[in-house]
């Protein structure tokens, strides 16, 4: 018997409106809804700031902060008395992170955005996987509208907001960001949010519980070249 989906992933190209689409499945299905709550999570276990968590939130230590690191392990140079716990950098971000995600799939009726969610849960039963991107104009157009000051580097700046984003993927769980074997869906948001929440649902075999408030935010149209 194929075990009933409690918890659904939405990982998300910037400016696909990813986080858009998860927030209004969440509400549809009257779940939980675990994006920037996830940091909190992390710096509640880490005995930080919230403020401070979301500078290591989809980010990796610079390089020569990493390699500093390896040869402090290696070394022999550690300091008696500071252990991991009492470091608080990008991976132990990670890591915390992952313990916060694993503790909300066992709880279940949750939907997580982003941060490895597709790879950290991969060998949970009962967890759907989603992958949303956009065409490169809708999400320059997303971006425009965002960011006005900043439009005429759009197609940059998407970029590497993605890169990096990659980048993390890559080096903590060695996986590829946007392989399709992640994922059991991917939804190009120009199909609309209202029709991406009814195909997510009908393929986890799910209800959606609350009324259409939602409707098709994104024109259709508007990624089609």
């Amino acid at each position: 018997m194929r075990t009933p989906i409690k918890v659904i992933t939405v990982e998300r190209e910037y400016g696909s409106r990813g986080g858009e689409f998860a927030h209004d499945l969440a509400a549809r299905l009257g779940w939980k809804l675990l994006d920037s709550e996830l940091v909190a999570g992390a710096a509640r276990r880490a005995g930080v700031s919230p403020e401070l968590a979301a500078k290591y939130d989809e980010r990796l230590d610079p390089w020569y902060y990493r390699y500093g690191k390896a040869f402090w392990h290696d070394s022999g140079y550690a300091l008696p008395g500071i252990g991991e716990d009492m470091v608080f950098d990008s991976e132990r971000m990670l890591s915390l992170l992952r313990q916060e995600m694993m503790d909300a799939a066992r709880e279940g009726n949750c939907v997580l955005v982003g941060r490895g969610a597709a790879c950290a849960l991969a060998c949970q039963p009962g967890c759907f996987h989603v992958f949303v991107y956009a065409t490169a104009k809708a999400k320059r157009e997303w971006f425009a509208k965002a960011f006005p000051d900043q439009a005429q580097q759009a197609d940059q700046l998407l970029a590497a907001f993605d890169k990096r984003r990659a980048a993390v993927i890559r080096t903590f769980y060695q996986q590829d960001w946007c392989s399709r074997s992640l994922y059991h869906m991917l939804l190009n948001s120009a199909m609309g949010i209202y029709a991406m929440i009814a195909a997510t649902a009908a393929a986890a075999g799910l209800s959606l519980t609350s009324p259409d408030t939602v409707g098709s935010r994104i024109d259709p149209a508007a990624g089609a070249c």
